[in-house]
């Protein structure tokens, strides 16, 4: 007899049900974007590059896509959307759901390293994990590095070795640009190439210490994914089918590990759409490959390239600088940025005849934008690199002008945050030697030797938080230690909300606490700010996995400034001023050797990237934009010399910027 034939039907389709009528949308797309924006955020199938110049509605086209495939009736959890915050990710959904309904929110959002997170808890057997890992921030990565440094074997007394920042820096960057060690050292580090072997050692050493302590880094997490996604097994196909769209921001500051993830999350369904502009891609220093953005087009089939040019931020004269800047590039996507703004002055390119003169100039104009009704929070100065602006940080003193730096040291690295995550990631994961180490060093009479001794004695199991502390009555250190084990007991067992065992973690760590630190008072306000920050949580991974992989906020020890001033002038590096806007903004020292900067002009890949900092910078400006300069320089090997004008300046038309002379009348 013949079988008869039993066709199953797809319950969960990632297809929307039945055509779609456009003029049934709750949203008129065409009526509301500019025909480019349109165009992509219509783009269904297929592969698009997205190239967004600067202030062009990069944002709002993502989110306006995510809103129209969702009025087209795909499921919400089909479409993937990466970026590099958190923040960004949250934004954009939310503005979706302002747009459209609720079901904005249910996508699939975050960044590379919390989608990671997420997919290799949920697929931690078939990605080869055991799914309560710890993750590691950078600063415990280099404490494990500096463990295994270390040890007789490595270092030797007449040989300087590489410190463990730099192992931890070097390691992460093979990682995620795909070079290898030796590459890395001999390019970065020549003077360590004798150790090279010695080097290489401790990176195997490294990499099976994290296995054989369920510990992952941040690199670990894409390697991770990646190979996952690329096993081919039964959970990698059903993760790949129930993603119908992937979509990335700022693509041009995706690294080479990176890449692979999109190549990897596109290979059942190809709809893939990267947004970018190569014009900012300017953070090699981080592992960024300028190179993927400029290749996109090879690495997959049939890739569209739509352009956004119309701009909505700065007036055509900024527009009009920026535009040189970047049409001078060797290797770029040719975009000419144009506004329908009214308005607007020329950039001024100002000579002045030394840094002094220099500060002197930004102070009174930055009064004279105060006086025409510019608020402080609506000037930035920018440079190159954050000693640039020390003389200008006190001429804003005398002048009483506040304002904020940008940089310095973040929430999570300030040691009392460290200390108290450390209670919470034993209670997570009691394999965690390094949160171990440092919880036993807060203790008085705890010392190395001691510290190791305990570890040793938790290793062989003589030791365990997971029964009462009184059932270890044969360890000569549970009485020195008892109320610790108490504790440590107590919130590794116990189902309680994280803020919960955060507060029993405060109230035995305040003591120590205000014995190690003489300003407890202002560091006591992160803790209390952290407290916060927890009660949103309901789970303990979620929250040790949010703090490693993003930390959250600034620390309020490293806010400079105490005025009760409402309004501050911005001072920031390019780097972080990426993404930001202001109505004036002052780029300083644009003199050759600072910026770009002289170690730039070695090779033409860094020179470029110097190029894309102006570019970035010259976009922050949304009304008036100021180039200064000193023309002489101190410095107290040469003495006074006379500055050469950065070439990115020295190509600008006469038509383009107007040149200004600062008179000494001082």
């Amino acid at each position: 007899m013949k079988p008869k034939k039993y066709k199953l039907k797809r319950i969960h389709s990632l297809e929307p049900a039945g055509n779609f009528d456009e003029s049934r949308f709750k949203i008129n797309y065409q009526q509301v974007l500019n025909p480019s924006q349109y165009e992509a955020v219509a783009a269904t199938e297929g592969v698009y590059l997205i190239v967004a110049g600067a202030g062009t509605g990069k944002t709002r086209t993502l989110v306006y896509r995510v809103a129209r495939l969702i009025e087209m009736g795909y499921d919400p959890k089909s479409i993937l959307l990466l970026t590099f915050t958190r923040k960004a990710a949250n934004e954009m959904m939310r503005r979706a759901s302002l747009l459209l309904d609720d079901r904005c929110s249910k996508i699939r959002g975050g960044t590379f390293h919390s989608f990671a997170n997420i997919t290799l808890r949920r697929y931690s057997k078939a990605a080869g994990l055991d799914s309560n890992f710890t993750i590691l921030d950078q600063g415990d990565s280099a404490d494990i590095i500096n463990l295994i440094r270390s040890r007789d074997a490595f270092i030797e007394d007449k040989k300087r070795f590489p410190k463990k920042d730099t192992l931890n820096k070097v390691f992460s960057l093979s990682v995620n640009t795909g070079r290898s060690i030796s590459d890395i050292i001999e390019e970065d580090y020549p003077h360590f190439m004798p150790l090279i072997d010695k080097i290489i050692e401790i990176n195997k050493i490294y990499i099976n210490y994290k296995r054989k302590n369920n510990l992952l880094d941040y690199d670990d997490l894409l390697i991770y994914l990646r190979d996952f996604l690329f096993s081919g097994t039964a959970a990698a196909k059903s993760l790949l089918q129930s993603i119908k769209f992937i979509m990335v921001d700022e693509y041009q500051d995706t690294n080479h590990l990176q890449a692979e993830i999109v190549q990897g999350l596109a290979q059942v369904n190809k709809n893939v759409m990267v947004v970018g502009d190569d014009s900012q891609a300017i953070y090699s220093f981080r592992g960024a490959d300028f190179k993927n953005i400029i290749d996109f087009p090879k690495l997959f089939d049939n890739v569209q390239i739509i352009k956004l040019e119309e701009n909505y931020r700065s007036v055509q004269s900024v527009l009009d600088f920026a535009n040189q800047i970047s049409n001078n590039a060797i290797e770029k996507y040719t975009k000419v940025l144009y506004t329908r703004k009214k308005g607007g002055n020329l950039p001024n390119i100002v000579a002045a005849s030394n840094e002094n003169m220099q500060s002197k100039f930004i102070v009174e104009k930055i009064l004279d934008l105060r006086e025409e009704g510019v608020p402080l929070n609506d000037i930035a100065v920018l440079f190159r690199s954050s000693y640039h602006s020390f003389d200008l940080e006190i001429e804003l003193a005398k002048a009483n002008i506040p304002f904020q730096k940008f940089g310095g040291m973040k929430f999570i690295e300030a040691a009392h945050i460290k200390d108290v995550l450390a209670f919470l990631r034993i209670a997570a994961n009691p394999k965690d030697v390094i949160s171990w180490y440092r919880v036993l060093m807060l203790h008085e009479g705890v010392g190395p030797k001691t510290a190791q001794r305990i570890l040793d004695e938790l290793a062989t199991a003589k030791l365990s938080i997971d029964s009462h502390p009184n059932s270890y009555k044969d360890s000569t250190y549970i009485k020195k230690l008892i109320d610790l084990f108490k504790l440590l007991y107590k919130i590794h067992t116990m189902d309680i909300r994280p803020v919960e065992k955060l507060q029993m973690v405060y109230e035995y760590y305040y003591p120590l606490f205000k014995d190690k630190y003489d300003d407890f008072n202002k560091r006591n306000k992160d803790l209390e700010i952290f407290l916060s920050i927890s009660e949103k949580y309901r789970s303990l991974d979620s929250l040790l996995a949010d703090m490693a992989i993003e930390p959250i906020i600034d620390s309020m020890i490293d806010i400079e400034g105490t005025d009760k001033e409402d309004e501050f002038v911005t001072l920031s590096t390019i780097h972080s001023a990426k993404g930001l806007e202001w109505h004036s903004v002052f780029i300083i020292h644009a003199i050759e050797g600072y910026f770009p900067s002289a170690r730039s002009a070695e090779k033409i890949e860094t020179l470029e990237e110097e190029r894309r900092l102006m570019y970035v910078a010259s976009t922050r400006a949304k009304q008036n934009l100021f180039i200064t300069y000193p023309m002489n320089m101190y410095s107290r090997e040469a003495g006074t010399t006379l500055s050469k004008p950065s070439r990115f300046i020295s190509e600008i038309s006469a038509n383009v910027a107007e040149g200004w002379l600062i008179e000494d009348d001082y």
